[in-house]
């Protein structure tokens, strides 16, 4: 429902006007004689504002003065006898969305420029609602879920990144949620009402990774038959969120670190700098580190944009945030799907604790939505669940040449690591007695490879 004000002391006119807009089911309009009438009305909140040139009261400028001062977003129409053009512009400059001259087409001149206000009313209602949406679906306590003390470690990450400026870089098993961590960064910080820019390393070829970042004159290259921004200029103000950054090219390398030193760019086959004010987040399921030691990545853009470094663990170190994800994404799928969530019965649960996921929590969802479709009863079955990744991790393990003591220590020293180094949680997790912990932890193979 659209509420029009109409204002106006001649009753026969403006009833003619109320009439007319109200053959129009949508609009709800409403009719004053007097400017004060209108200001002590204001509380209704009216979408459009229709005032006479000639009030009683007060003058049509002086009450438009009084409303856009205090509502300077309210769209509103000047309906006046004087035929005046500087009237009518000076009001127009003031912030008037129309102007319309009394007389035979003031009906329909009026009703024309409602429609128009309309669809700038809904279209910036309607954005004003998708920001509202992504900062409720970007509130990362809902978006990442989990009670694991991992998972808690990460939340506290993300609370020191969104309160300040800094770059981040975020590592971390494929699957485990690097973007969604991004997004949760860039959504709940004072850049939320700025662009957020994704941009996948891996799926641009070489050779157009520069304009990709940069942009690109008209001419600068065969193809290139127009001027383009570059996802740093389309980010500026916001977010750039550089995925799988192990990928990029040495030699784009140093022009990336050269703009993030410069805090500027200049398009390809262009001259102008454009400033940069932009925060970046990089992700990687890369050692960065060690692609610096092996001369894939340049040690100075690494230090440039390591900045707050969050490692995401994979699901298999999450204890029970297994089954809580699993509960989401039943949830999600029974919604999407309008269909009554499912159970997970007990050997369901146990099938799902005892699987290493090495896809993470991507693999996870799809494991979820195909189970939901094979379930046949109102619960989820241990013969519902199907696995299809080759745990690489496994095989690579059992397939190194190792003595039976140095497999001990990789596994105890696994379940240290996971353990936050905690004897006794170990011990139990193991079965096996505190000695023997203690007792490896004093050889020097394990203590290396600790400090590693």
């Amino acid at each position: 429902m659209c509420k029009i004000f109409i204002i106006d002391d001649d009753p026969f006119f403006g009833e003619m006007l109320k009439y007319h807009l109200q053959l129009n089911p949508d609009y709800e309009v409403y009719l004053f004689d007097t400017a004060k009438a209108c200001l002590s009305n204001l509380y209704l909140n009216p979408d459009i504002i229709c005032i006479d040139f000639g009030l009683p009261d007060i003058q049509g400028d002086e009450l438009f003065k009084k409303i856009h001062h205090i509502y300077p977003d309210l769209p509103i129409i000047i309906i006046s006898g004087q035929e005046k053009i500087e009237v009518a512009i000076n009001f127009l400059k003031e912030g008037a969305k129309d102007y319309i001259v009394k007389n035979e087409h003031s009906k329909e001149l009026l009703w024309s420029s409602i429609l128009r206000l309309r669809e700038n009313i809904s279209l910036r209602k309607e954005v004003e609602e998708l920001k509202e949406e992504l900062e409720k679906k970007y509130t990362f306590e809902k978006t990442i879920i989990g009670q694991s003390e991992g998972i808690k470690n990460i939340f506290s990450k993300i609370n020191k990144a969104i309160k300040s400026n800094i770059n981040v870089s975020i590592t971390g098993e494929t699957g485990t949620g690097k973007e969604v961590v991004a997004k949760a960064i860039h959504y709940n910080s004072a850049k939320k009402n700025k662009p957020f820019i994704a941009v996948n390393m891996a799926a641009i070829p070489k050779e157009l990774v520069e304009s990709e970042f940069f942009g690109h004159e008209k001419g600068a290259f065969t193809g290139a038959t127009d001027r383009a921004s570059g996802k740093f200029e389309q980010a500026n103000g916001g977010t750039i969120f550089l995925d799988e950054i192990a990928e990029l090219d040495l030699n784009i390398q140093s022009k990336l670190l050269r703009a993030l030193q410069e805090r500027e760019i200049t398009r390809v086959g262009g001259n102008q700098k454009i400033k940069l004010d932009v925060r970046v987040i990089t992700a990687t399921h890369k050692n960065l580190a060690q692609e610096v030691k092996k001369g894939n990545f340049r040690e100075d853009l690494y230090y440039r944009i390591v900045g707050l470094p969050i490692e995401l663990p994979p699901l298999r170190d999450r204890d029970q945030d297994t089954l809580i994800l699993a509960k989401h994404f039943i949830e999600m799928f029974s919604k999407e799907n309008k269909i009554k969530p499912l159970a997970l019965s007990t050997d369901a649960r146990k099938k799902l604790l005892a699987y290493s996921f090495p896809g993470n929590v991507r693999e996870l969802k799809s494991v979820i939505d195909l189970a939901c479709v094979m379930s046949d009863t109102s619960e989820i079955t241990a013969e519902d669940i199907n696995f299809y990744a080759i745990e690489k991790d496994s095989e690579s393990f059992l397939g190194e040449q190792k003595t039976l003591k140095q497999y001990t220590s990789d596994i105890i020293l696994h379940f240290l690591k996971k353990n936050n180094h905690d004897v006794i949680k170990t011990a139990k997790v193991l079965d096996i007695g505190k000695s023997t912990i203690y007792n490896l932890m004093n050889n020097v193979d394990l203590k290396k490879k600790q400090n590693n």
